[in-house]
């Protein structure tokens, strides 16, 4: 596994967003697992639980690379920005021919997105027991604990007590 205090000395990423403003807590974690079905298996992410149709922001600028539509994921999406690899499971809509779509909101692969802006929506497609958002990272094609980036975020914006 890799440390995002290990990866570059810029980090630029310590300007992303926190990616659910409706968070009602963390369910599963980064790491082995006793899995929903009663297998042991890795869990490659976070899962933040909201309630359902809440909004997705995204973590940090960058460009949509897939949209997803599988069994295990659901409706996703995949976003790169630099060597950074950001993945949303388990969304509220539909992805058919490499969009996504939510209501109004329509999200295709190539599309260039902000930080922060809203990218989808809480649901339950895929693999899942509840409304959540699975949020997986990577850089450079290792799996990041995504705790660690949120942390090493929250520690870079404390601003030192005045003396």
């Amino acid at each position: 596994m890799a440390s995002p205090t290990r990866l570059d000395g810029q980090r630029p990423w310590r300007q992303g967003v926190f990616p659910v403003l409706a968070f009602s807590g963390y369910t599963s974690f980064f790491g082995s697992r006793l899995g929903p079905w009663g297998a042991v298996e890795p869990h490659y992410g976070l899962d933040i639980a909201a309630p359902l149709g809440s909004a997705i922001r995204n973590w940090w600028g960058g460009t949509v690379s897939e949209v997803i539509a599988d069994d295990r994921c659901g409706v996703g999406l995949r976003i790169r920005s630099g060597n950074y690899e950001h993945i949303y499971c388990h969304l509220l809509g539909s992805s058919t021919a490499g969009v996504y779509r939510c209501g109004a909101l329509q999200i295709h692969r190539g599309q260039r997105v902000r930080t922060g802006q809203l990218i989808g929506r809480i649901g339950v497609s895929g693999r899942t027991t509840g409304p959540h958002l699975h949020w997986g990272l990577r850089y450079d094609g290792q799996w990041l604990n995504p705790v660690l980036i949120l942390r090493a975020m929250a520690q870079s914006r404390r601003i030192a007590p005045a003396s």
